[in-house]
């Protein structure tokens, strides 16, 4: 075998990773682990002591998430759809005609014909259409950690949720930023209210790589034809 065919064979098996590392999500259990919170942990109490510094709140203080470490559900309720419809129509037509051309007072003929008259005559359409459409729709829930809280009060939370099937693994991710006022009375909040928004849906497993078309299948794909 000729040895100058190795070089390129390597090429296109690390071009056909890369394309494959690029095209893919990083989705490894524990990207979006809990937060724990940052509270230093409190003296233990004296003998006979109600009070707990951990779990006490103020008169008038719900129960959601404003802390580092706590918890807030999100509520997903993602619904998207867009299309699209485009169509060109274009025609141009163009006629030139030179006459006769007069020479010495006279024009030129042969045979009685005139030999020097031109006429040029061209037609030019175009025509193009073209539609696309698209919708998705996600539905459920999952409970994230408060990861920190900003300067404004805002809350940025993250988490994500694994479910072994039997076939794979289905999981959730999803992270953000969450306003207090936004959240309800249950400690929920709707994820299309979650700014700069994170949401990542897929599996893993013999059921989604059967889905999914091979290495040197997307290479082709991409590159082919050129």
């Amino acid at each position: 075998m000729n040895a100058s065919r190795f070089p390129v064979a390597a090429a296109v098996l690390a071009l056909a990773a890369l394309i494959g590392g690029c095209g893919s999500v990083a989705t490894r259990p524990g990207e979006y682990a809990p937060t724990p919170p940052r509270e230093p942990a409190p003296p233990p109490p004296e003998s006979g002591a109600v009070y707990r510094p951990t779990t006490s709140i103020s008169l008038f203080e719900d129960l959601k998430a404003r802390r580092v470490g706590d918890t807030l559900t999100i509520r997903l309720a993602e619904r998207t759809q867009a299309s699209k419809t485009a169509s060109t129509d274009a025609k141009k037509d163009t006629k030139t005609d030179t006459g006769a051309p007069v020479l010495f007072g006279d024009t030129v003929t042969r045979n009685g014909e005139q030999i020097l008259s031109n006429e040029w005559e061209t037609a030019q359409e175009f025509e193009g259409e073209g539609s696309s459409s698209q919708s998705n729709r996600l539905d459920g829930n999952i409970t994230v950690t408060v990861a920190e809280v900003l300067a404004n009060g805002n809350l940025y939370v993250r988490g994500e949720k694994w479910l072994a099937l039997n076939q794979g693994e289905e999981f959730v991710q999803v992270a953000g930023i969450v306003r207090p006022s936004d959240i309800g009375a249950d400690n929920s909040v709707p994820s299309y209210k979650i700014a700069d928004a994170r949401i990542t849906y897929g599996g893993r497993g013999l059921i989604n790589d059967s889905n999914e078309p091979g290495l040197l299948a997307r290479l082709f794909m991409k590159f082919w034809p050129l």
